[in-house]
């Protein structure tokens, strides 16, 4: 095997499209520059995310190359918007008021962003051959299964579900490089309900975390450690990276376990 990173996806704005990177840098939190930089909150500052709102799966996203700009249409629709992050922000609030039909507030952060776990800020972890099982599983593409898992950093020249030997069975991080950056694998990644929908229409899947969790059992290789799985709803391994910001990460860096 010569495991090697294929493709890299940052997001953005959390829980909205994400956009296809051939390089990243890695920022001194550990996280990735312009990765889930920008979220959207309600008036009682909870996120509004795939999580609580399924009609943000018909939100199409677009950002300009600096990532100043975003473009929005319902459904890929037109007529889309435009708006700049920075000095358009109470009409790029009002156009998502308008419609989530409640009140949004854009927030942002530059130094972490904002992630899923932060005690494992740093990008998801998964292979093409994972993305590409689990697809099979629902008859489903592998663009498809890419937009539902949402990862950032995925590995090709690998058999499925290889990332599962990037964590543990104590809990210790485990280390392992692409290229010159070292990244510590924490935990698999533990899924919501987001998966489950349709990532471009928010339709429900039938049976899919059932299913889900019933070949995920089947087919755990023998190298991931079934100590961390106190269910088996997960795909994916969260990271942390320390120390090693200003460090890129390129598409074909290759891969090694520590």
């Amino acid at each position: 095997m010569k495991p090697y990173l294929t493709r890299i996806d940052i997001f953005p704005v959390k829980s909205l499209d994400g956009v296809l990177v051939a390089e990243v840098k890695v920022l001194s939190s550990g996280a990735l520059v312009g990765d889930r930089t920008y979220a959207l909150f309600d008036s009682q500052g909870n996120v509004i995310n795939g999580k609580r709102h399924a009609a943000i799966h018909r939100l199409r996203s677009a950002f300009s190359e600096n990532r100043e700009w975003i473009t929005l249409a319902i459904d890929g629709n037109e007529p889309a918007s435009t708006f700049h992050l920075q000095r358009q922000r109470p009409e790029l609030e009002t156009w998502l008021g308008n419609y989530f039909q409640q009140p949004v507030i854009v927030q942002e952060n530059h130094d972490l962003g904002f992630p899923d776990d932060t005690n494992a800020a740093g990008p998801t972890v998964v292979s093409t051959a994972t993305l590409q099982t689990v697809a099979s599983w629902y008859d489903l593409t592998l663009e498809e299964a890419r937009r539902r898992f949402r990862t950032n950093l995925e590995i090709d020249g690998v058999p499925p579900f290889w990332e599962d030997q990037l964590f543990s069975a104590d809990g210790s991080p485990m280390q392992f490089t692409i290229g010159n950056v070292v990244l510590m694998g924490i935990n698999p990644c533990q899924r919501c309900i987001v998966p489950t929908r349709d990532a471009l229409t928010g339709a429900a899947t039938a049976s899919f975390q059932k299913t889900f969790a019933q070949q995920r059992t089947a087919t755990l290789p023998d190298w991931a450690p079934p100590q961390r799985f106190n269910h088996f709803y997960k795909l994916a391994v969260n990271t942390n990276i320390a120390g090693q910001g200003g460090r890129t990460l390129k598409t074909g860096d290759s891969v090694s376990l520590v």
